[in-house]
């Protein structure tokens, strides 16, 4: 990829997520953990707060717009739900009561823009997408982000919620920090699409552990572990633990496997059996990964049973429960 890029001004939607309202969508669970389908556009996305950003993604790609569009759009309307307390506004702070955000973007050819340890912002995937369009940088960190995007025009904001704030208060008593399987301190959306052209985009957005130390960023900003695309093989996105994603720059690794002639199902099983391999679960955490590749397949596989993503295809809007290593 060049390390280069024009600066050609372009128009993001997702500069306007915070006017994108959550939608309602009926879901079902059932257990195959991969398929392929015909037909495009494809939706994918991790766990169930990704029904309203798959519905945001399909409608846009049906409405002719590209894949690159629609994935940032579609993980603006989770950033902006305040119920969702793991990504963007709403999401539990650091242990001093910070909330930061981090998210990657990445389109079909290669380009990508990465903020991590943004403070201050509600849309951290729209300033990741001006990164990519208006920078010759990957990423940006910290207060260099958030002087960035205040120079492309948005606005700081409080993102600490009274919901929030409640929650850290309570956990202040203790200070104690633990991950929790499946529970909604340390998981990302991440979400790929494929569009009408049979190209794939990618974007993953986060605020991060619950309670971190103040100025830890994970897997979900970083290229290649919390989200890669390629797009004459497929894309895969990271989930759970970050750490435990970076060092094995996961997403890539899927991307990597299903080169090599794997189908996305059976990469997602090999990328987490790695980690399994090499760490016996005695502190126990969650990993997941989704992928799809170019004709249409797609697959799941996590650590310990739990995690369920987002499908949505051929009009249908489906949560699917994946298989696990233990």
């Amino acid at each position: 990829m060049s390390n280069r890029r024009s600066f050609i001004k372009k128009t993001s939607i997702g500069a306007l997520g915070a006017i994108i309202t959550p939608k309602l969508a009926s879901s079902k669970i059932h257990k195959e953990n991969s398929h392929s389908v015909k037909g495009l556009p494809i939706v994918i996305s991790t766990w169930q707060h990704g029904i309203a950003a798959n519905e945001e993604a399909y409608k846009l790609i049906n409405k002719g717009f590209h894949a690159i569009d629609a994935v940032e759009a579609a993980v603006c309307v989770t950033e902006a739900d305040p119920e969702c307390t793991s990504v963007g506004y709403g999401g539990w702070p650091d242990r001093d009561g910070n909330v930061t955000l981090d998210a990657c973007i990445m389109d079909h050819t290669g380009n990508c823009g990465s903020v991590s340890f943004l403070q201050h912002i509600k849309h951290p995937i729209s300033v990741a997408r001006k990164v990519m369009d208006k920078t010759p940088h990957v990423m940006l960190s910290g207060e260099g982000a958030l002087q960035f995007a205040l120079k492309n025009g948005f606005h700081k904001e409080d993102l600490l919620t009274s919901k929030a704030r409640e929650k850290w208060e309570e956990w202040l008593k203790d200070s104690k920090y633990k991950p929790i399987i499946n529970i909604e301190n340390h998981d990302t959306i991440g979400l790929l699409a494929i569009d009408k052209k049979n190209n794939i985009s990618g974007a993953c957005t986060t605020s991060g552990l619950a309670w971190k130390m103040h100025g830890r960023v994970g897997d979900s900003p970083i290229i290649g572990s919390g989200l890669f695309i390629d797009n004459k093989i497929g894309g895969a996105v990271a989930t759970g633990l970050g750490e435990e994603v970076v060092k094995t720059v996961g997403s890539f690794l899927v991307v990597e496997l299903m080169r090599q002639g794997k189908s996305p199902q059976e990469a997602c099983e090999a990328a987490v059996k790695r980690i399994v391999s090499s760490n016996s679960q005695k502190n126990k955490f969650q990993v997941a990964y989704i992928a799809m590749n170019k004709n249409g397949e797609v697959g799941s596989f996590s650590i310990e049973p739990g995690f369920t993503y987002m499908d949505y295809i051929n009009g249908k809007n489906e949560e699917i429960k994946t298989g696990s290593a233990l």
